[in-house]
């Protein structure tokens, strides 16, 4: 008689629930069963079948190191230690560029930056063979971010020797339990470790599969090698995510061309498969502006249809850039839903827009900023003209993309 209560107990309670937590199809998606119905009442946790708990992953588009970054980051560096030379990879502040975002970065659950450059040693250089201080790993790890992507066109500009003292220097940050990269591996063994990279947090097991179009320089298909848009390879990694039995599959590629407002075909057929082929959401990178947002319908193993979210490009994150579409960036906030048993991604990707100022236009060096909590603060500027075109820029790029 008991186990036939604790039933219509239970069943009045998931009734009572609002529609959309009574069903939110996932990849592991169950509702207690059973075995759970059969425990003693006391141990059933009504509450926790009540709450969902969201997890956040902030994501920022390419984190860039062009020369005049490196100079400016010296400078400053030197400007409070005496005998601070520019071939020690540790002589650079870089702590600006993120200083008022900061909070977003750190409050994330999950923090994820795009590395456009090797860290492939002296000499140091940026545009167009980038070779960036070491010292930039350690500060993108005690900023906050949890993952580091190494899959885009720079990677390889100080050629394969060059991604191998790169893959060293992110292997001393993850030995020290700061950050993890994916995007890159020595050998088959490490690439099916990393690709997909698995991320538990708050009981939810997240597959970052990062890949790009292709790279600028060097680098055979020998190992070292980067991940790149080979779809068997792509699918093999999806695969691997559902033997981890990873919740949600977060894909993001490198593509896209450059400066352009809007995807092109490629991107989106490029899209339209991942989404078929089980990711469940996309974040690009690489055309260095802001592109368009788009919601696919795909379904999921059990055929339950869904929506898959694609932001197509992101822009940069910090960057020496001139161009004002190149100066207004991206970055977004997954919000992904977890109920027992099942987790999803939100449809709304929470697109928020950036501002990268340059030296002594509001801050000593690079500072990059949220648009629309500066907006109406111009007093903040030490040169004024460029909060007028941060604003214009906002109102440009939102029209081009197509947002209101």
């Amino acid at each position: 008689m008991r186990e036939y209560l604790h039933i219509i107990l239970l069943t009045l309670l998931l009734a009572s629930l609002p529609a959309a937590a009574q069903r939110l199809p996932g990849r592991n998606d169950h509702f207690p069963g059973p075995e759970v119905v059969r425990r003693p009442l006391g141990d059933i946790d009504f509450e926790m079948l009540r709450r969902p708990d969201t997890v956040t992953v902030f994501i920022l588009g390419d984190l860039m190191c062009h020369g005049k970054q490196m100079k400016s980051a010296h400078a400053i560096y030197a400007k409070t230690h005496r005998g601070a030379s520019p071939e020690n990879p540790y002589h650079y502040d870089f702590t600006g560029f993120f200083r008022r975002l900061g909070d977003r970065i750190r409050g994330a659950d999950v923090a994820v930056g795009n590395m456009e450059f090797p860290f492939g040693g002296l000499p140091y250089s940026g545009y167009p063979v980038f070779s960036t201080p070491d010292g930039y790993a350690q500060y993108a790890a005690s900023e906050g971010f949890d993952v580091l992507l190494l899959a885009n066109n720079h990677v390889l500009d100080r050629g394969t020797a060059g991604l191998r003292r790169t893959l060293e220097v992110y292997d001393k940050m993850e030995a020290s339990s700061t950050a993890r990269f994916t995007g890159a591996a020595r050998s088959p063994a490490e690439e099916a470790e990393r690709y997909p990279l698995i991320v538990d947090v708050k009981g939810i097991r997240l597959a970052f599969i990062n890949f790009t179009y292709g790279t600028n320089s060097g680098g055979s298909e020998a190992w070292p090698r980067v991940s790149k848009i080979r779809r068997n390879e792509i699918a093999a990694a999806i695969e691997r995510a559902r033997e981890k039995e990873a919740d949600i599959i977060i894909a993001i590629p490198h593509w896209g061309e450059e400066y352009q407002a809007r995807h092109n075909s490629s991107q989106e057929e490029l899209a339209r498969w991942l989404a078929a082929s089980g990711v469940d959401v996309i974040v690009g990178s690489h055309p260095h502006v802001v592109q368009d947002i788009d919601i696919l319908e795909a379904e999921f193993e059990d055929g339950t249809p869904k929506e898959v979210p694609v932001v197509y490009s992101l822009g940069n994150a910090v960057s020496n850039q001139n161009d004002l579409p190149a100066r207004l960036e991206g970055c977004v906030t997954l919000k992904i839903v977890s109920y027992r048993g099942g987790a999803r991604v939100l449809s709304d990707p929470g697109l928020e827009f950036l501002w990268c100022t340059k030296p002594g236009m509001v801050d000593e060096g690079y500072s990059v900023l949220p648009v629309e909590e500066y907006i109406g603060r111009q007093d903040v500027w030490t040169v004024k003209d460029d909060y007028t075109k941060m604003v214009s820029t906002y109102d440009y790029v939102r029209k081009r993309i197509g947002l209101k």
